[in-house]
């Protein structure tokens, strides 16, 4: 099997990665297709690693550093400017911690990733837990339908010094509570109990409002189709809690204009 169909059934993941990187699916999926064309164009630059996924991130790594990891947040500019948003929290210590968090990778596979040491990886990890506690509180509005992954759920955002707003397990529900307590941020499941859509929702309620969206799942190959808008922020079920607090950081990081694109 070549490298190249090695690497596929792992792009679906790292796309996923890539916008909660960047913010947009647009700009994480540039950073994937400059990738892909060096990775064609000059395919002895690639060094295998010891997995065939960790070749591919580490590759992946070596393109966003040599581009100079521009950060980019839509159309509309939130407040902060990206260089504030640079010094609140660099760059690499972001990659250090979603490594870990969303994508899972153990500390030696992120190591390989980054090129780091041990010693080094703990510290960015480090430094970027210090910063994250130090964000700005929310109200989170959770749209699930499992009562015990709610209160999961509830229970984590109040961990993290946020308020819980409150939950809806419908479309309807959702959008009506969503209209009424204006929420900070939105963690939401795809199916929901009346067989209504969690996108849906958020579509309705993105329509009224500008707020960042999480998405949870226990299907994401269902979304990382790359045939249509996917969501930016993206969590599978079973989630970790780490998971969770790192997509949590990277949506409010960005603030909600480069959180949620059109689904």
């Amino acid at each position: 099997m070549s490298m190249i169909a090695q690497f596929r059934p792992h792009l679906p993941f790292l796309r996923r990665y890539a916008r909660a990187l960047t913010g947009t699916q647009q700009s994480g999926d540039a950073y994937i297709l400059a990738s892909l064309e060096a990775m064609k164009e000059a395919p002895g630059q690639i060094v295998e690693a010891s997995t065939a996924r960790v070749t591919l991130y580490q590759f992946f790594h070596a393109i966003w550093s040599t581009t100079g990891a521009h950060l980019e947040t839509g159309a509309k500019a939130a407040m902060a400017s990206p260089e504030a948003r640079l010094r609140k929290l660099a760059p690499i210590e972001r990659q250090a911690f979603l490594l870990t968090t969303l994508e899972g990778f153990t500390r030696s596979e992120a190591c390989e990733i980054l090129g780091k040491s041990k010693g080094e990886l703990e510290a960015l990890l480090d430094a970027a837990h210090r910063e994250i506690e130090k964000q700005l509180t929310t109200s989170v509005l959770i749209i699930e339908d499992e009562p015990i992954i709610a209160a999961d759920l509830a229970h984590l955002v109040e961990d993290l010094g946020h308020k819980f707003a409150g939950g809806a397990a419908t479309r309807r529900a959702a959008v009506e509570m969503a209209k009424r307590l204006k929420p900070g941020l939105i963690l939401c499941d795809v199916q929901l109990a009346d067989n209504s859509s969690g996108i849906d929702a958020v579509q309705d309620i993105l329509e009224e409002m500008d707020v960042p969206v999480i998405f949870i799942t226990a299907f994401p190959e269902r979304l990382l189709t790359g045939e249509r808008p996917e969501p930016t922020y993206l969590i599978t079920k079973p989630f970790q809690d780490d998971t969770v607090k790192a997509a949590i950081s990277q949506a409010l990081f960005f603030g909600t204009e480069a959180a949620v694109e059109e689904i």
